[in-house]
């Protein structure tokens, strides 16, 4: 088997670790994008404080993304019905779907992202700049 990649490849990053991005009560953490995977995805980790709301409803046309709830009970809008995701849940947002997330609860909630095709990193300085001046509200 020939594959041109070595152990010099492999990406390690302890916990914290990535290129963090302030949201106001939310924080997300990016672990791989568009520089470690080829743009061919992007992994992440997203942190809302008790009762905060998320970025709000959208979908990306052409991308699909994946959530694991990582720690906590979050509130995931699929479509147009709200799943009560806790932690240990996999949800799957297909291109297109609206979507969105947040935290209903009184303890923190994290959840890891895979974005499919990568490229959506891009964006995160103009969107953490766009939450410090909107920061999101408490739920």
């Amino acid at each position: 088997m020939s594959d041109d990649k070595t152990a010099a490849d492999v990406l390690f990053l302890r916990p914290g670790e990535g290129r963090g991005y302030p949201l106001g009560r939310m924080n997300t953490v990016f672990k791989a994008d568009h520089g470690e995977t080829d743009s061919a995805y992007s992994v992440s980790e997203w942190w809302l404080e008790p009762r905060t709301a998320g970025p709000g409803a959208h979908a990306h046309d052409g991308n699909i993304e994946l959530f694991y709830v990582i720690e906590g009970v979050a509130s995931i809008l699929a479509g147009v019905e709200w799943l009560e995701a806790p932690a240990g849940s996999f949800i799957r947002i297909p291109a297109g779907v609206l979507h969105d997330f947040e935290n209903r609860t009184d303890q923190r909630v994290g959840l890891l992202n895979v974005f499919l095709p990568g490229g959506f990193e891009e964006n995160m300085p103009a969107i953490s700049t766009w939450f410090a001046e909107n920061p999101p509200v408490s739920r």
